[in-house]
């Protein structure tokens, strides 16, 4: 397969905290910033970034609640172990986009989202209202009208994957398809069926969930759901990735997405 270079426009501040934040966590997250690594003073960060002593401060302390920063006394701020950070912060996902999406991010990925989705389908065919079934089918009309590259494909793709969720009537599902929608747009992005024939087969498996759905066919959903995200990693492979700084796409709480 041949290898293909997709840049990923990626979220952009908006406060002085929140970018100097988000430069921060990007740089720990790229590993400019060890584990273990202790940041350099208030003084030289506060001439890095040209801001306040309280900017930097609230910086620091929306890092620490991320789980990426800890402050000790007489020690200074030292960047925390991988295994504290919240993944399941839409920030900490966002900054992920910005550092370069690893292989190893993406196998995960896909790998919550197994854990996941599948059981958020059957609980959607038993659970789903007819307002949950014309949202599927209005993802599904949209799929079908964009190109398979663009990103209104990717945004419609990911609406239908959140009217899922949401149609499964769990809260926490719910919940999870808002916060990892930053990398699930990235997934989406990456693994566009750009031939005719991926095109046709992502198109066949996504209408098979909403008919398993609409039918009230529990497992028939789920195993289409499997697939779906199967086949979505396969397309990943012989993929070079790299990230630039652009303005937001639509966020999924637009048009009722989360």
């Amino acid at each position: 397969m041949t290898s293909r270079i997709v840049v990923i426009p990626t979220r952009r501040a908006h406060s002085n905290h929140a970018e100097v934040a988000r430069s921060i966590g990007v740089d720990i997250i790229a590993g400019r910033y060890a584990e273990g690594t202790r940041l350099p003073g208030d003084a030289e960060m506060i001439a890095m970034f040209g801001v306040s002593r309280p900017v930097l401060r609230e910086s620091v302390k929306t890092l620490v609640a991320k789980g990426l920063l800890t402050t000790k006394a007489r020690v200074g701020t030292v960047v925390r172990e991988r295994g504290a950070w919240n993944m399941f912060d839409a920030d900490v996902l966002a900054w992920h986009l910005d550092a370069g999406i690893e292989k190893r991010f993406l196998n995960d990925l896909a790998e919550i989202r197994l854990a996941v989705e599948p059981r958020a389908a059957m609980l959607a065919a038993a659970q789903r209202s007819e307002d949950d079934l014309a949202e599927l089918r209005r993802c599904m009309d949209r799929m079908r009208i964009e190109p398979s590259d663009s990103a209104g494909f990717a945004d419609a793709d990911l609406a239908l994957h959140v009217a899922v969720a949401r149609a499964s009537g769990n809260l926490f599902m719910r919940s999870i398809g808002h916060v990892i929608e930053a990398a699930l747009r990235a997934s989406f992005l990456l693994s566009a069926p750009v031939e005719p024939e991926d095109r046709d087969t992502v198109l066949l498996w996504h209408q098979k969930i909403v008919d398993a759905i609409a039918a009230g066919d529990a497992t028939t959903a789920s195993e289409a759901m499997v697939y779906v995200i199967h086949n979505g990693m396969r397309r990943h492979e012989g993929t070079v990735i790299v990230t630039a700084p652009a303005e937001a796409l639509p966020s999924a709480e637009s048009g009722e997405r989360s």
